[in-house]
């Protein structure tokens, strides 16, 4: 019999993947474990290994395509059944026989021409290679993406006319036409040249998450500074015994310890909301998510229990894990469980920032760039203004949840915790 395979329960909510890669074709033979597939979710991208050992009867998906969950993949036949039948491909359909050509083997390309065919929604497959020994460049994915938007644009079809307008009722009054869901665009080409671009796996996830949480959540954004001079020399101190351990002591290290420290004194701003059943849910757990940008768009790798854990051990794990984030290695573990997150601009610059809450969370923690400022010593009798390292800080949160006060205090605790190093060393 054969076996289809479909694509898997992706777990936290996850519902569909994009088909980054397709190794295998008809007539294929596969070991069981043989990876088959690579499709990326929001979370993570994945090999997706072949659950037997047989012949490839059929390929039901392609590059670049979105599938979800239980959705037929490969449909696989057992070692010894029907093999001879299996050997050759099914007829091609009328669109199979336009293509430029079926792959034999592994597509030679380098990470970074894969990367740009994906960016392009490019089958890499179809591109005809020109470089040396068969290998696919950049120049060729370019210009199969212009022919490819070329040849759209001749089968465009012609403008349409403009509806009639809403009908009348009785006494000759209008009814108003229904709002529609989305406003058509503009036709931007009317203008000038224009390129589209497919919204494809990680940008199209983030559309769709931020969308919802804008549209769910009512956010408010409290703002205030901490003095990080104490805690800049503190880290300068100890930068190098951490680079010598494999990690990183980053700013986004203190602000984890920080922010778990006043989550576990502010347990609201570590939960959900449930609408449907008018509930709060606290987590007793404290994992923490910290926004990482990559190649293929903003990430949210997880820590787990960082509140039990040393800033030394947070400084290692939070550096393997960005890595593992860009290099698109990240499991889906890693990706998900998060109760609170961390966005830190400041490499960047920026002095503030309002960030969207990562739903079904409540809070964010926006960190901006640290500068040197003056500051006011003493009080208005007897002071005196000197420089300090001052990092601007945001915490947004979900008003249906959590007020305006205890955004002050809970960001009061991570203010003091930054501003007093030694009490983070005493923390497990």
């Amino acid at each position: 019999m054969p076996v289809e395979f479909k694509l898997p329960d992706l777990g936290e909510g996850i519902h569909e993947g994009e088909i980054i890669e397709v190794l295998v074709q008809a007539g294929d033979r596969v070991e069981d474990g043989q990876t088959v597939l690579i499709v990326e979710t929001d979370k993570a991208t994945a090999e997706v290994p072949s659950p037997v050992t047989g012949i490839v009867k059929e390929v039901r998906v392609k590059s670049g395509q979105t599938v979800r969950v239980g959705e037929v993949l490969i449909v696989f036949l057992k070692e010894g059944e029907f093999e001879e039948q299996t050997k050759a491909p099914p007829p091609k359909t009328p669109e199979e026989k336009r293509e430029t050509r079926l792959p034999e083997g592994p597509i030679a390309a380098a990470p970074s021409t894969r990367r740009l065919a994906r960016e392009l929604g490019i089958d890499i497959s179809q591109v005809k290679p020109s470089g040396p020994g068969g290998r696919v460049t950049p120049e060729d994915v370019r210009a199969f993406a212009e022919g490819a938007r070329q040849a759209e644009a001749e089968k465009a079809p012609p403008e349409a006319k403009i509806p009639p307008g809403p009908p009348l009722e009785k006494g000759g009054e209008k009814k108003p036409p229904e709002p529609p869901e989305v406003p058509a665009l503009f036709q931007f080409d009317r203008a000038g040249p224009v390129e589209r671009i497919p919204l494809r796996s990680v940008r199209r996830t983030t559309a769709k998450h931020v969308a919802l949480a804008w549209s769910q959540i009512p956010h408010v954004t409290h703002m205030d500074v901490a003095d990080l001079t104490e805690l800049e020399a503190f880290r300068r101190k100890h930068k190098q015994q951490v680079v010598a351990q494999g990690g990183a002591l980053s700013l986004t290290v203190f602000a984890m310890k920080a922010a778990a420290a006043a989550l576990k004194k502010f347990p609201r701003f570590n939960s959900s909301i449930d609408m449907e059943s008018e509930e709060i849910i606290i987590k007793h757990y404290h994992n923490i998510g910290f926004a990482v940008d990559t190649d293929r768009g903003l990430l949210v790798p997880v820590i787990r229990d960082v509140d039990c854990k040393s800033i030394f051990d947070l400084a290692v794990e939070l550096k393997d894990l960005a890595e593992k984030t860009r290099q698109g290695q990240a499991t889906k573990d890693d990706m998900s469980g998060g109760t609170f997150t961390i966005t830190n601009v400041g490499p960047m610059g920026g002095t503030g920032l309002c960030p969207i809450i990562n739903y079904p969370e409540v809070a964010i923690l926006g960190m901006a760039q640290a500068r040197l400022q003056p500051k006011v010593i003493g009080d208005e009798k007897n002071y005196e203004i000197i420089p300090r390292l001052m990092l601007p800080l945001n915490i947004t949160f979900d008003h249906r949840v959590l007020d305006g006060a205890e955004a002050a205090r809970f960001l009061k605790v991570i203010i003091e915790t930054l501003e007093n190093p030694e009490n983070l060393l005493m923390m497990s």
